[in-house]
């Protein structure tokens, strides 16, 4: 104490505690990588003051827009899983590894966009290209409307997933493991094939001009 000018063990019996001053707060680094024309918002708050977060568009953003590359560690399997989030995996020198993001610090603003429900309120694919995961715009984004995404055909291939579909119990749609019958799919004027999203639909049409 340096009003008594004796070292204490715990606080000053004459003079009482110290006033304690603490650090400024800061956002963690995924948040801090948040575009400017983007912003999260609170969907909901659950137990233990646990936040459910959205990324929504601030202002019209273009149809082929490409945001990435995801940020996370390399993992052989996951440390946080998220119902509402997209499971990825990438291909390293021959190895297939989760791109793990255990907390706000391991990742970028990526880790908060939500999945895909299905083809209406997709705007976002992703895929794998080398060895990142990149997603990328299908169609214009109106402001205030939120980012949501789903694997491209390939990626989609590589991640053993299925359509995206409707949860009957929740408002999230199943991850990969999960196998229902699609609903509503995308139907090519071409050859009469049927696909999940539109997302899917595109790339296949562009092997038919490719073709041509």
């Amino acid at each position: 104490c340096e009003d008594c000018g004796k070292s204490l063990i715990g606080e000053c019996k004459l003079h009482g505690p110290l006033i304690r001053a603490k650090d400024r707060v800061i956002p963690s680094r995924a948040r801090l990588t948040l575009p400017h024309y983007l912003t999260l918002r609170v969907l909901e708050l659950r137990a233990g003051n646990q936040q459910i977060l959205g990324v929504f568009a601030k202002k019209v953003i273009q149809k082929r827009t490409q945001f990435g590359p995801y940020v996370g560690q390399l993992s052989t399997k996951l440390t946080r899983y998220d119902e509402s989030r997209l499971v990825l995996q990438v291909l390293k020198d021959g190895g297939k590894y989760f791109l793990d993001t255990p907390n706000e610090d391991c990742g970028n603003w990526m880790m908060f966009v939500r999945l895909a429900r299905n083809q209406e309120e997709q705007t976002l694919v992703a895929y794998q290209h080398c060895g990142e995961v990149y997603f990328t715009t299908v169609k214009p984004i109106e402001p205030h409307t939120e980012l949501k995404v789903w694997y491209a055909a390939d990626y989609a291939k590589f991640m053993e997933a299925s359509a995206v579909f409707i949860k009957e119990e929740s408002d999230v749609c199943p991850l990969p493991s999960v196998a229902k019958e699609p609903v509503d799919p995308w139907i090519c004027s071409s050859c009469r094939s049927t696909f999940a999203t539109f997302a899917l639909l595109e790339s296949h049409q562009c092997i038919h001009k490719d073709r041509v």
